[in-house]
């Protein structure tokens, strides 16, 4: 029995060395009383509080960030009381006023009863974990701002223009109320790459574009490049009149750059023609349809001389409108 009992001893601390020698950091909590039977040494190292202090489950609560705390005390006590072992991510506090990452994966003991007897897990630190993760969000959001962003201009591209117009189409759909589309088009723009060059090119359709981006003052305004020299806008809940109002105010402020442009036939500055729509979209309406009855619009706007706008509103005049923004 002695030579059991001594295997048994050996063993026992042969497995207490392992456990405090890993960097993951085990515990034990009885169930009944909510005291820590066990938690490692490594625990001091990594949070800077001793062994002692981990008496009850609520040391262990009260150390982790309040933004997690009741959800991640909650769901651990749920699962252990329906005897289900579970993972939990939470950032623990530090003695020191810090935080730390931690991954606490618990398994729950029960007896023979099947009653839940005790609770066992190992706390790993993901500090690092967690800031791959982030930055690897931030990435991905960095690149799908990039993919709705058009490249020269730096304001939305095609992409995003599209996937607005989906989204108010369906609005205007739901709620009745006016959406309005202006197509607009640099003037002469072939003579003017011809003439200036592609670099002074690119730096034209820049400055037209960042120009334009402050008309979209509205959360739901959108101003985006349609294509090589081609903008648009999509204004919703608003009116015939104040689309007009808004594509009047683009054709000045594109004056109001003093872009020369000297090989135009129009003026020896840059100048723009828009096509201005609004509808109220029927069921039967499409987003395309529309898009191509303001695209000629915007046609006959340049046969009708350029530097100017031509403007219709289908299905009926709108029944809301769009306040003048100045």
């Amino acid at each position: 029995m002695t030579d059991l009992n001594q295997a048994v001893e050996t063993d026992s601390a042969v497995y207490k060395t392992l456990l405090e020698s890993t960097k993951a950091i085990p515990w034990k909590i009885d169930w009944k009383t909510m005291t820590f039977a066990y938690i490692g040494p490594q625990i001091e190292s990594l949070l800077g509080w001793t062994q002692q202090s981990w008496i009850s489950a609520n040391d262990w609560a009260e150390r982790i960030h309040e933004d997690e705390r009741e959800t991640v005390v909650n769901f651990c006590i749920s699962q252990s009381q329906n005897g289900v072992d579970h993972e939990a991510d939470y950032r623990a506090l530090t003695k020191s006023g810090d935080y730390v990452w931690i991954r606490d994966v618990v398994h729950v003991v029960r007896n023979a009863a099947g009653e839940v007897e005790a609770l066992v897990g190992f706390m790993f630190d993901i500090s690092e974990r967690k800031k791959t993760e982030e930055q690897v969000l931030r990435l991905q959001k960095e690149l799908e701002e990039f993919s709705y962003k058009d490249g020269l201009t730096g304001i939305n591209n095609r992409r995003m223009f599209d996937s607005t117009l989906q989204i108010e189409w369906a609005n205007a759909q739901r709620t009745r109320k006016p959406l309005s589309l202006i197509l607009l088009d640099i003037d002469y723009f072939k003579q003017y790459n011809d003439h200036y060059g592609h670099i002074k090119g690119d730096d034209c359709l820049k400055r037209v574009g960042q120009a334009l981006q402050d008309l979209a003052v509205r959360p739901r305004d959108c101003i985006a490049r349609y294509g090589g020299e081609e903008f648009v806008l999509v204004l919703p809940e608003t009116d015939g009149q104040a689309a007009r109002q808004v594509a009047e105010r683009c054709r000045k402020l594109i004056h109001k750059q003093q872009i020369p442009h000297e090989h135009s036939n129009v003026a020896p500055l840059l100048t723009i023609s828009l096509g201005v729509g609004t509808i109220i979209p029927a069921v039967d309406d499409t987003p395309l349809s529309f898009i191509e009855a303001v695209d000629k619009l915007l046609y006959r706007a340049k046969q009708q001389g350029r530097d100017r706008h031509e403007q219709a509103t289908f299905l009926g005049e709108p029944q809301v409108g769009r306040s003048d923004q100045g």
